[in-house]
């Protein structure tokens, strides 16, 4: 086979996972990946894809998957195997800060003059700090990087001139940091394919099914997501990609939008050859009624589950259009908390009767289930109000839940806020109180004991400590809220209540051991509660969750793909 051009590596939040003694917390509950955020950012595909269209040759290894399913898979090892003109990392969320890191210096160990390209949005804010590493060699800034690395591959390639690659901050031969304008944004995604197929091609070529593999349980639970735009109108204040933060950041004054012709088909793409479901990726609203309803119009009675997001209240008439299109409906909605003025601080300025009417409409419509999710850490939010935000799931649950198609979800803002919200900016605005800055300061905090200590910030109205502790409780509150309106069995309450119990004890045998001087005596006492730990952090996998559509997977897992290959390897023998 012929050796790729370029590797795209995705790491684990923290590298040594399997070895440090870490409590994650619930930091990755409410998302399909486990608390090593193993999942590689959509990015991963529609690069691979512009690339190959462009003649260059990929490959994507999900080092994170590989290593949390073989214990004994020896990530170093592999990445020494590798031989490609250069190595692509992901660092979209600053969750991987220290995985990303650690991968690149294990990448130069092995292969110091092949370079290493970092991007993502925290790479972007981060790129100036990014290059003054040895283990990273180019940045590329933006939230498209699809011509950019093009142009880059292609210097690389020819030995050309990297001052002309567009968005690229690097090192030259003097070892002088150089940051190219930022020239390339561009205003639409029609230049962009998310084309899964290409992935399937790519698992028959590379004879490697485990390093594309986009989750723990992805061959268990296929979700696929299809991409609406990139930017967000939305200004939700701790968020690095709201529109505060890709105007600061990259300039970009609205998000750039797939037409809805192009997503039209995205969807029909993936439901050509998934029985999972499909999520629609940003309000579907963003662009302007006039795009959804032809998106809507076009999709009239797609099979199988797709998941909608709402960023705000929506109309009956919108959603009574939805439902015509997805009869089988899964709608998100994202409330953050009860009180309007927790809400409208977080940047959110909708009242509780356009969220009740909006709920209503929904389940009236047809909407075969309705996830609503709230948030610990919100600016003034106290932990009474946390607990008037599990009473109004109440409320929600007598009024709404009759039938259980109602959901409601608490989890924490964590670990971290992102850099370049407008929190982040400007924290005391806010009611935010910073304890990491740098991106190395990040890196560090991801190696503490306790999701308590790896948060970067505390605020106004609750400790880091008052955080923790009041997340626990919500959890623990919530979860007896849902088995009284039989939305779990109660085998699933006793698991979750045993899970909060055994995370309070953690967390405070953690405190009791971070108070010995000794770090060799601390260090024996952290590693002797690693199993304990780890039996919390993984308890809940993420297809085992309440979050997880029931749509019987174990029916078909994994025939579609394996019939998948087995026509693309037929295909290629026959030059088709």
């Amino acid at each position: 086979m012929a050796k790729p051009h370029l590797v795209f590596l995705h790491a684990p939040s923290v590298y040594d996972f399997r070895k440090e003694a870490i409590l994650y917390g619930p930091i990755s509950d409410l998302v399909p990946s486990t608390p090593i955020f193993e999942m590689y950012p959509i990015g991963f595909t529609t690069l691979a894809e512009y690339l190959e269209r462009h003649g260059f040759r990929t490959r994507i290894v999900n080092l994170a998957v590989r290593m949390l399913k073989d214990r004994d898979f020896d990530a170093e090892a592999f990445i020494a195997s590798l031989d490609p003109l250069a190595f692509g990392i992901d660092l979209h969320w600053l969750p991987h800060a220290q995985g990303a890191l650690e991968v690149a210096k294990i990448v130069k160990r092995h292969h110091p003059r092949t370079p290493v390209i970092v991007g993502g949005f925290s790479a972007s804010y981060y790129h100036l700090e990014l290059v003054a590493r040895r283990e990273v060699d180019y940045v590329l800034r933006g939230d498209s990087t699809e011509e950019p690395l093009l142009q880059l591959m292609k210097a690389l390639a020819s030995g050309g001139a990297l001052d002309r690659v567009a968005n690229l901050t690097w090192r030259d031969e003097k070892g002088e940091v150089k940051v190219n304008p930022f020239t390339y944004l561009p205003p639409d995604l029609s230049h962009v394919a998310l084309d899964y197929s290409h992935l399937v091609k790519a698992v028959v070529r590379d004879r490697d099914l485990a390093s594309n593999i986009p989750f723990f349980n992805w061959l268990g639970y296929p979700i696929m997501a299809a991409l609406s735009c990139r930017g967000c109108t939305q200004g939700c204040v701790t968020c690095g990609g709201s529109a505060y933060a890709s105007r600061h950041l990259f300039g970009r004054e609205k998000p750039a939008y797939r037409t809805p012709e192009m997503l039209a088909q995205d969807v029909k793409d993936i439901k050509r050859f998934s029985r999972g479901p499909v999520l629609l990726l940003g309000d579907l609203r963003q662009g302007g009624i006039d795009d959804a309803r032809k998106l809507l119009s076009s999709l009239q009675g797609v099979e199988g589950e797709a998941m909608v997001e709402l960023f705000a209240p929506a109309s009956q008439g919108f959603l009574e259009e939805v439902v015509s299109s997805f009869p089988r409906l899964c709608l998100e909605f994202s409330l953050e908390s009860h009180d309007p003025k927790v809400r409208r601080a977080f940047g959110k300025g909708y009242s509780n009767e356009e969220v009740e009417a909006t709920i209503r409409h929904a389940l009236e419509a047809g909407c075969q289930r309705l996830d609503i999710f709230f948030m610990t850490g919100l600016p003034r939010q106290t932990p009474q109000s946390v607990m008037g935000t599990i009473d109004y799931c109440g409320a929600l649950l007598e009024r709404f839940g009759g039938d259980g198609r109602l959901h409601p979800y608490i989890s924490p803002l964590a670990p971290f806020l992102d850099p370049g919200s407008a929190a982040f900016e400007d924290p005391e605005r806010h009611g935010y109180r910073l304890f990491y800055r740098t991106l190395e300061e990040h890196r560090r905090a991801l190696l503490s004991p306790s999701w308590k200590y790896i948060l970067n910030y505390e605020t106004e109205w609750m400790s880091r400590a008052e955080i923790v502790d009041t997340t626990y409780e919500a959890l623990l509150r919530l979860s007896r809220l849902k088995r009284k309106h039989d939305l779990i069995e109660a085998r699933e309450m006793e698991a979750a209540e045993e899970r909060i119990r055994k995370s309070q004890e953690l967390i405070g045998e953690i405190d009791r051991l971070l108070e010995i001087e000794d770090e060799a005596q601390r260090k024996r006492g952290l590693q002797a509660l690693k199993a304990q730990m780890d039996e919390v952090n993984f308890a809940t996998l993420p297809q085992d969750r309440e979050l997880a559509l029931p749509v019987g997977w174990g029916k078909f897992k994994p025939l579609w793909i394996a019939r998948l290959l087995v026509r693309d390897w037929w295909a290629a023998l026959s030059g088709r």
